[in-house]
This record gives C-alpha cells, sequence and structure tokens, in this order.
C-alpha cells in the first residue's frame, strides 16, 4: 500500500483515492494478497505529510501554503526591521471597483492602486491610483508622495519581479539616496505580507462597499446586465482617491493593528523615540527631487540641435540657455514629464532648465501615453505605404486635433484628466524652482519643411 502511495497516489496524474485503491486492489489479485479495503486506503493517505504530498500531485506553487512558516532566522533578528523606514514595500492592484469620467458619468474602468508601507509599523506611507498599468510612473510617483508627506527617503525598498522596478531610471533614483532595493522570490507572497495584507484588508474594510465593486464578477454565471458592476459604478477617480486617502491616513492609520496592539501611527512615534530621528535621512521636498523622479532617455542624453533644442521622443524641446554658444551642439541630460508632453528639462550650466515643446500649447495637456497610441494609429495607417513612416511633431500635433471621435484614445484622454485632476492642487507639484523658465514663446527657427521629418519603426526612445 505504501508502495502505491507513493508511486500511483502521489503523481502528477493527480488520480482520485479510488482509482489509486482499485490499481492496488488488482495488484494484490494478481499476487494472492489480501487487499487493504478503501477506508484503510483513505487514512493511509490522509497520515501522508501534506506538504510533499501536495508538493509531488500539484507542484511547489500549490505547496506553498503548506510549507513551514518560519518565523524569525535568529532570536534577535526582527523580520521587518527594528525602526520606522527600514524596510519598507511597495506593489501594486488593480482595485475591485469601476470608476466613471466625472464629466459623462462613462465608466473608465477598474483603476490601479500603488501603495507604500513601512513593514516595522504596518504604516501606510503614500498611495498612487491611475488608470495606467503598473509602470515607472507609478513607482515615481509613490516614492515622491512619500517624500512630500514625511521628507523621509526609505533605507531598503522590497519589490517583486515585475518589471517596472527593474528600470535604470528607478534604481538610479533609489542609488541617488542611497536605498537598497530587494526583490522578493517569485511566487511566495509571504515575503511581502505586509503589503499583500494591506490589499485584503483595504478591500474589506473600503472597497467592497462602495457601489460598483466586483465582488459578484468572481461568479461569472450569475453577472447578468441589471448587475453588472460596470453598469453599476458612480465613482469618479477623483472621489474615489479622496475617500481612499481618508480612509489610509485617517482610519486605518488611528485603529489598533492585531499584530503591534496599537495603531501604525503609535508605533511609528514610538520607533522614532528608540531609534532616534536620524535627521542624516531627511530628503527636502525640492525642485531637484522632483526632477531626479522624472524619467530620462534610453540615452539619458540628448544633443542640442542649433536653433532646434533637444529631442526627446521627436519632439524638440527649447530653453533660452540653448542660445549660449558653448552649449551649441554638446549633449545634455534631459529628463522628461510623463504627464506633461509640453515640457521637460535639460541639465545646462550645472542646473537644470525648464524647456518647452516646439507645440507646447497643442501638446501641453497631451500624455506621453496618449502620445503613443497616436503614434500606433499613424502607423498602422501608413503600414500599407513604407516599412518606416516620417512623423514630424507638426504632424502628431496636426492629428491629436483629429481623433477627437477615436474612441480609444478619447478613452485615455479621460482616464488621464481623472488622474490629473487628482494632482492638480498639487502635492506632486514642485515647491519652488531652480532655474528660470523658459519663455513659452517658439524660437525663430525656420519654417518646419519635409527635410525635417525623421523615420522610425515605433515609438520609442532616442
Amino acid at each position: 500500500m505504501t508502495k502505491f502511495l507513493e508511486k500511483d497516489y502521489e503523481t502528477l496524474k493527480q488520480k482520485t483515492q479510488y482509482a489509486s485503491w482499485r490499481t492496488l486492489r488488482l495488484a494484490c489479485e494478481r499476487q494472492g494478497v489480501v487487499s487493504p479495503s478503501f477506508k484503510t486506503f483513505s487514512i493511509a493517505v490522509r497520515q501522508r505529510p501534506g506538504f510533499e504530498q501536495t508538493l509531488k500531485r500539484k507542484g511547489s506553487r500549490a505547496a506553498y501554503q503548506l510549507d513551514p512558516f518560519y518565523w524569525e532566522l535568529e532570536q534577535s533578528t526582527p523580520r521587518h526591521g527594528d525602526r520606522p523606514f527600514e524596510i519598507v514595500h511597495i506593489d501594486h492592484t488593480q482595485m475591485d471597483v469601476w470608476s466613471v469620467c466625472a464629466q459623462t458619468g462613462r465608466p473608465l474602468g477598474r483603476p490601479w492602486l500603488t501603495l507604500m508601507t513601512d513593514a516595522f509599523s504596518r504604516r501606510i506611507l503614500s498611495i498612487y491610483m491611475t488608470f495606467d498599468p503598473p509602470s515607472y510612473r507609478s513607482c515615481m510617483m509613490v516614492l515622491r508622495e512619500c517624500v512630500r508627506r514625511h521628507s523621509r527617503f526609505p533605507q531598503t525598498i522590497v519589490v517583486d519581479g515585475g518589471r517596472e522596478f527593474q528600470s535604470g531610471y528607478f534604481e538610479s533614483l533609489l542609488a541617488r539616496y542611497e536605498c537598497t532595493k530587494k526583490c522578493r522570490p517569485p511566487a511566495k507572497a509571504r515575503f511581502g505580507s505586509t503589503c499583500e495584507r494591506l490589499f485584503g484588508t483595504t478591500n474589506k474594510q473600503l472597497i467592497h462597499n462602495l457601489q460598483g465593486n466586483t465582488q459578484i464578477s468572481r461568479q461569472v454565471r450569475q453577472v447578468t446586465k441589471g448587475i453588472d458592476p460596470e453598469s453599476q459604478a458612480i465613482w469618479p477617480l477623483k472621489e474615489l482617491h479622496q475617500r481612499l486617502v481618508e480612509y489610509a491616513y485617517e482610519i486605518y492609520d488611528t485603529i489598533d493593528h492585531p499584530a503591534l496592539g496599537q495603531s501604525p501611527r503609535a508605533a511609528m512615534d514610538d520607533g522614532f523615540l528608540r531609534s532616534g530621528m536620524r535627521l542624516h535621512r531627511i530628503v527636502p521636498y525640492n525642485q531637484e527631487f522632483h526632477i531626479f523622479t522624472l524619467p530620462t532617455t534610453r540615452r539619458g542624453t540628448a544633443q542640442v540641435c542649433l536653433g532646434r533644442g533637444v529631442k526627446i521622443h521627436y519632439l524638440y524641446y527649447w530653453c533660452e540657455a540653448f542660445r549660449d554658444p558653448s552649449v551649441e551642439n554638446t549633449k545634455v541630460a534631459v529628463r522628461y514629464d510623463p504627464f506633461d508632453a509640453g515640457t521637460a528639462y535639460a541639465f545646462v550650466n550645472n542646473q537644470w532648465a525648464e524647456c518647452h515643446s516646439e507645440y507646447y500649447t497643442k501638446f501641453q495637456s497631451h500624455s506621453e501615453r496618449e502620445l503613443q497610441l497616436v503614434t500606433e494609429e499613424l502607423h498602422r495607417r501608413r503600414k500599407n505605404h513604407s516599412g518606416q513612416a516620417c512623423i514630424t511633431a507638426k504632424k502628431l500635433a496636426e492629428f491629436l486635433e483629429s481623433v477627437e471621435n477615436d474612441e480609444k484614445i478619447l478613452a485615455q484622454r479621460l482616464s488621464d484628466l481623472e488622474t490629473r485632476s487628482i494632482y492638480s492642487s498639487s502635492p506632486t507639484a514642485p515647491p519652488r524652482r531652480l532655474a528660470p523658465v523658459a519663455n513659452s514663446s517658439e524660437p525663430p527657427p525656420r519654417p518646419l519643411s519635409t527635410q525635417d521629418s525623421l523615420s522610425y519603426s515605433t515609438y520609442g526612445e532616442m
């Protein structure tokens, strides 16, 4: 019986107990041996080690739930650090509620939520909501919000294996402020339990009590048109964000946590009293930090073209500092604002200068993601003519005015509008300016011609 349990039942075939017992009984009859009863066989199955049995039948991911839990490595090793801001977790999830446009009432989709939590005190340090899937924008914005609220940068950040955490500009930002990044092992959620559990708590206490939540969607066959969460949605992104901020920073922050015996806010205050304020970890929320949270191009630099400025994502950006003869035809470090395609920054004469696009008035209200959708549409229109399309900034600007009825572009534009409505008052806007802002008027270059167009195959970074 033990042999059949190991070789026949505990295999990836996942045979039922009855089928395996029938095979055992047939083998016993052939050898003239009295076979055990099905009840005896079932008792023997239950007495086998659960972790090893599940590992053999269903694999490592299924057996992970039965894996022994290691509470600590040593008696003196805290699992979540021994002071606030020593270990923090960042993770994303798609919220279980539909959001609508504040102007039209049209459903826009389920927003994505990015949380940054302190492992020691379980306190929510910052949140960020957007309709776009997790990307470098979410990582940068949640770190920016953390510094704005607490004027501190964490010492260690624990993340999963997502591609948004592997980008060069995210790692350079962490290196700039002496922060260590640690990646959780794949398919082992316990390493991020403080953040993963918080998602469930937020759903249970807030999200699942809102109209338009997606709990019913788990039973697909029970969903009808009348109870579809998409048709029941009434929450605009701005109002949903306000309620979530109130819950995270005022309600959850002041309720006793079962693992702490006190509220997260009180736990952080006590942690500062025991470990000290550590003033050397203070990070001022100024123009310098604001620029460091902006992404850069693939090479990190761009060449200053005579009379045109720097080219970023096929758009030219200009500022008065480019008139300096010593700067012309040189390569300068550049960064761009993913939420404003009309603004970028260039490091000129040892300071960051704000640059405006040659079509600033038309591009300033369009996000980078929307421009990408526009470019893809132009590629689809021109794919029968050439393998490479010539698209200039002027053509992009003119096309943006003619795609108002395009459903895909319009949906993205409404999503960006809802996202900007949250941060327009702004927590995330830079509090002061280090360099004078360049005049928004265009430089007096020669008029655009077909020679100025450039060829490319995909919308990417230059």
